[in-house]
């Protein structure tokens, strides 16, 4: 186990989402500041075959759930919290053969919502692929049933 309760429960979350482990994303890291995922590179996410370029709905995966899972960051507790609002700025194309990090930090939480901002990258954070911007409604503790993915995500579950 990690000496991060907050990397332990990004992690949790991930695990659990399908989609992710299909893509192979992993946490690189998650702090109180922000989180950042990392999503391989694959023949199985290229958008272009012949220039090998990662297909768009990919980063847009990675981008909606690296900012989705920092609110693991700034909440004491877990709590669902769906998307309400994205949008994705694209700055130039993923290079081909390379991993993409995303970054994402929340800087506003309010008693509904979550207020995320970050950016995807694949060497340098400041040459990023894309902007990003997102909202999360946080549905409280009531929302949640205690078992399955809560309870994975909590620690306490399957």
């Amino acid at each position: 186990m990690s000496d991060s309760p907050i990397l332990e429960r990004a992690q949790r979350f991930l695990s659990v989402l399908r989609h992710c482990q299909v893509l192979g994303m992993s946490v690189h890291s998650a702090k109180p500041d922000g989180l950042i995922l990392r999503l391989p590179y694959s023949p199985q996410i290229v958008g272009n075959p012949e220039t090998g370029v990662i297909h768009g709905g990919a980063i847009t995966t990675l981008m909606d759930t690296t900012c989705g899972i920092s609110t693991v960051c700034v909440l004491p507790e877990f709590e669902i919290c769906p998307t309400l609002d994205l949008r994705i700025d694209y700055m130039h194309p993923a290079e081909p053969h390379k991993d993409v990090f995303g970054f994402a930090e929340c800087y506003r939480v309010t008693p509904n919502v979550i207020f995320t901002r970050g950016y995807a990258y694949q060497d340098d954070p400041s040459q990023p692929i894309a902007h990003v911007v997102g909202a999360f409604m946080r549905m409280g503790k009531s929302a949640q049933s205690g078992k399955g993915v809560t309870a994975s995500i909590q620690g306490g579950g399957q």
